[in-house]
């Protein structure tokens, strides 16, 4: 039997860091990147006396999160300790919400290879997020500016099979916390984070396996990395007549391998209860109704209004919105353009790999992309022209008009500037031409190759190859 015979189940929890100035319980800052221990006061280090005073703004976050993934939203809900000792939890327990969390159902709808796939929620809760040690060598230190930031967990039903699904899935949602303003999703700055939880089972078979938990991965890559080894580790225990041990385990980057860190807690070993200091969350109907009549529009309702404006494909529409910079970049270039099918082409061949997983800068202004799709669009300049006007553009953003009319570029599409040139083609290359006429079409590419090279690439390729076919045709009638 072989790994062809078995499929993953998998689960995810993530871990999304709300875009609030302050902390979860405190007022102290959530600006990333500041000096360690410098955001810091006695009720985020846990003073005797201190007392944690709830920020609204974390609510009304966590709901506008629950009402993008079609969640339930908890008239009641309440904090609890998860009580467990690691050297950059001063409290010793973590505020979240076990018994009763703020969001439960929902799902997300991605696309992938076989098709949509809805991917159901279980629930979301409020939580805050402990701080980070700092590893050298001999020693550690503990930097406790992230204790206290306030996050959601989004824990899904297991209803992932693969690596794609989980990498869908994970960017609808960055996509969608991004588009409620609810995050910046940032994952090199640990502002999107995710535990992986897989089984593996035969195909056809019902129960699930003994779960495995990968804990805070944060790459897209490296979930896609994490699942197929951990997939392939605990088919090959099995098919050896092995037991596989519910853990968790740790992803290695370079070697590209998971490693058992400690065996997996119950919720018994956290000695969850009810947190004393802090009362139940109550959010009405009145809250729901105004924060649902704030809800921007999000990537779905966007792709069907891109489908239908500018007669865009599935694929097309998917991944402008999948990056809402991307989407919102597209928006405003769109305004500046009559092509915006040209526009649609430029964004998704040469501008979208430059929108990173956590890079939010547009690479130039929408303003001169649109420009730059209008000289295409009218057929000022040509594709080739286009490609390295843009990338000129991308090293210095500045008006594509101009420099194609200070260049020289615009594209020839005057038939009797072409003729002598053509015929030259012709009288110069008659192997390629004897080719042509013996059926083999790729010799066409270096006779236009020859007409590119004489007019320095501003030849109308169209109007060219068609005055090249009939050229030859008079060459040879037959």
């Amino acid at each position: 039997m072989s790994v062809t015979d078995y499929e993953s189940v998998i689960g995810l929890e993530v871990h999304v860091e709300l875009k609030t100035p302050q902390k979860l319980f405190c007022g102290c800052s959530t600006t990333f990147g500041a000096p360690p221990n410098t955001q810091v006061c006695p009720v985020c280090l846990a003073m005797p006396g201190t007392l944690p005073l709830l920020n609204r703004e974390c609510v009304e976050f966590a709901v506008r999160a629950g009402l993008a993934l079609h969640c339930d939203i908890a008239p009641f809900s309440r904090f609890d300790r998860k009580n467990y000792f690691y050297p950059d939890l001063p409290k010793a327990y973590q505020v979240t919400q076990n018994f009763a969390p703020i969001c439960t159902g929902g799902y997300v709808d991605v696309a992938t290879e076989d098709g949509m796939r809805r991917i159901r929620i279980n629930h979301i809760h409020l939580e805050e997020d402990a701080g980070k040690l700092i590893h050298h060598e001999d020693h550690s230190l503990v930097d406790c500016n992230r204790c206290g930031v306030p996050l959601i967990e989004i824990v899904t039903e297991p209803d992932i099979r693969s690596g794609e699904e989980a990498i869908a899935f994970l960017r609808k949602l960055r996509a969608i916390v991004r588009y409620t303003d609810v995050s910046d999703g940032k994952m090199n700055e640990g502002s999107l984070r995710c535990d992986v939880n897989l089984s593996v089972r035969k195909k056809g078979e019902t129960l699930f396996g003994q779960r495995v938990e990968m804990k805070n991965i944060n790459s897209f890559n490296f979930v896609a990395r994490a699942i197929e080894s951990e997939f392939k580790r605990q088919v090959t225990l099995i098919e050896e007549g092995g037991t596989i041990v519910q853990e968790t385990r740790r992803f290695d980057e370079k070697t590209g391998q998971t490693s058992a860190l400690r065996k997996k807690e119950s919720a018994a070993d956290y000695r969850y209860f009810p947190d004393p200091d802090l009362g139940e969350v109550v959010v009405d109907s009145e809250m729901i109704a105004r924060i649902q009549s704030s809800m921007p529009r999000l990537s779905d309702e966007r792709k069907a209004m891109y489908k239908d404006a500018y007669d865009l494909s599935d694929y097309e529409a998917e991944r402008l919105t999948a990056d809402k910079d991307l989407s919102d970049f597209f928006e405003a270039a769109v305004k500046e353009t009559a092509h915006p099918k040209t526009l649609v082409s430029l964004i998704l061949t040469d501008l979208s790999p430059l929108f990173g997983e956590d890079e939010t800068e547009a690479p130039l202004s929408p303003e001169t992309l649109g420009a730059l799709a209008d000289l295409l669009g009218n057929d000022v300049i040509n594709s080739n022209t286009g490609r390295k006007v843009l990338k000129v553009l991308l090293e210095n953003d500045q008006d594509p008009v101009a420099y194609v009319e200070d260049n020289h570029l615009t594209q020839i599409n005057d038939s009797k500037v072409l003729q002598p040139i053509v015929d030259d083609a012709v009288r110069s290359n008659p192997r390629a031409v004897n080719d042509y006429l013996r059926g083999r079409t790729p010799a066409m590419r270096a006779l236009m190759g020859y007409i590119m090279k004489k007019t320095q690439g501003r030849a109308n390729p169209i109007l060219a190859e068609d005055m090249l076919k009939a050229a030859i045709a008079e060459k040879d009638p037959s």
